[in-house]
């Protein structure tokens, strides 16, 4: 089983020596600066398998078909099962799927349009318990098995991120009409609101003044839409799940999906405690570099988080790295009677919190290295030899 997702980094700068760097869709909310996007395809443990840089304004649904040619000539054939969230496959890819010979499955997401779309196959079929928050309804059509899942937590979560957001765009509204501010600056005030409360704005109806009108309380109104608010609240919590392994568990499936928040926190984990973002370089080998780099710090980072979860589980690799950054390495000169110098190579003993970690993890510190004689005394830099 594979996790396959793309994120997007921004580049401070011109970036005009960066052939990749195009102004696109930005993850970051970064639409000023240019940017490249980054495919990762790992394993459920969070191991990952391949990346890619691609153009800064490359389109999400034309980025499958190569990893799965990438995968399969890297890895060799294999039944692989391909998790992906709904914007990345296009209908067409997924009709390929299905009717290809290379054994290859997906579990995608929908659209929640597509929740009402199929809602006369759905409503009067029982609800099946796979987990304790968890209920799905199964149907198949053309090939395909649809799992709509309904999870009582999500459900929860949804409903307090939508109030919150309704109840901050009131509070707003009720402070704009208190100031009585003229109607041109009341309708730019509501626009930045309604790009704040994003598509909870829709559950609000507005009476406006009009113009030349004073924004008084009789001429500037709003209430929410109960109807549909309540029409959208029966939603919340759903997931539209397809695929095209027709006679697995639909208990797997949600499970299989669900996993997706494993490549989240994958380029989260980059972006913040592996430096990923933003890059400062200009120029396209030192971008490629730079992302290189934070790939394969994230292989070590997921080693250890999943060697910490067999030998010392509740500790963070974020806490182990910071915990054991005091042991270091250096090397001290000493000069000769015959004018050459005596090198040791030194590393800094564990102190005694240190030595227990390291004994939990299983890891021996080397012996201290033996020493060298040189000729003559490295050149280094001023700034190289301020302690």
């Amino acid at each position: 089983m594979l996790l396959y997702d793309l994120t997007s980094t921004y580049i401070e700068g011109t970036g005009e020596g960066i052939a990749k760097a195009k102004y696109g869709y930005s993850r970051d909310q970064r639409f000023d600066c240019k940017q490249v996007v980054i495919a990762l395809v790992i394993t459920p443990e969070g191991y990952p398998l391949a990346y890619e840089v691609m153009n800064g304004n490359t389109s999400d649904r034309t980025t499958l078909r190569g990893f799965l040619d990438k995968i399969e000539s890297s890895y060799g054939r294999a039944r692989r099962v391909w998790v992906m969230d709904r914007g990345i496959p296009s209908e067409a890819l997924l009709q390929e799927m299905r009717t290809s010979d290379r054994e290859i499955y997906y579990l995608v997401g929908t659209p929640r349009s597509k929740v009402r779309e199929h809602e006369k196959k759905w409503l009067d079929l029982p609800w099946q318990k796979v987990r304790e928050t968890v209920e799905v309804k199964l149907f198949s059509e053309a090939g395909e098995l649809y799992v709509l899942a309904k999870s009582e937590g999500r459900q929860a979560k949804e409903r307090a991120m939508r109030r919150k957001k309704l109840a901050r765009l009131l509070r707003k509204l009720r402070a704009m009409r208190r100031n009585g501010p003229r109607r041109d600056q009341l309708l730019l005030r509501i626009g930045a609101a309604r790009k704040e409360a994003g598509s909870a704005f829709r559950f609000l109806q507005l009476q406006l003044p009009a113009e030349g009108e004073k924004v008084i309380r009789n001429s500037f109104q709003f209430r929410v839409d109960k109807a549909k608010l309540k029409a959208a609240e029966l939603q919340d919590g759903h997931y539209l799940l397809r695929s095209n392994l027709v006679g697995e568990n639909p208990a797997v499936l949600w499970e299989r999906y669900v996993q997706l928040t494993q490549i989240e926190a994958a380029f989260k984990a980059m972006k913040s405690e592996l430096g990923l973002r933003p890059i400062y370089h200009q120029l396209g080998h030192r971008v490629e570099a730079h992302i290189f780099v934070a790939f394969l710090a994230y292989c070590l980072l997921t080693t250890l988080r999943n060697r910490l979860q067999a030998l010392a589980p509740g500790l963070t690799p974020k806490a182990v790295l910071e915990k054991l950054a005091t042991i270091q390495m250096l090397d001290v000169y000493l000069p000769t009677t015959d004018r050459r110098w005596l090198v040791l190579p030194r590393f800094t003993q564990p102190e005694a919190d240190q030595a227990i970690l390291l004994h939990k993890l299983k890891l021996e510190l080397p012996q201290q290295p033996a020493p060298r004689i040189k000729d003559r005394f490295p050149e280094f830099s001023a700034k190289a030899l301020c302690l």
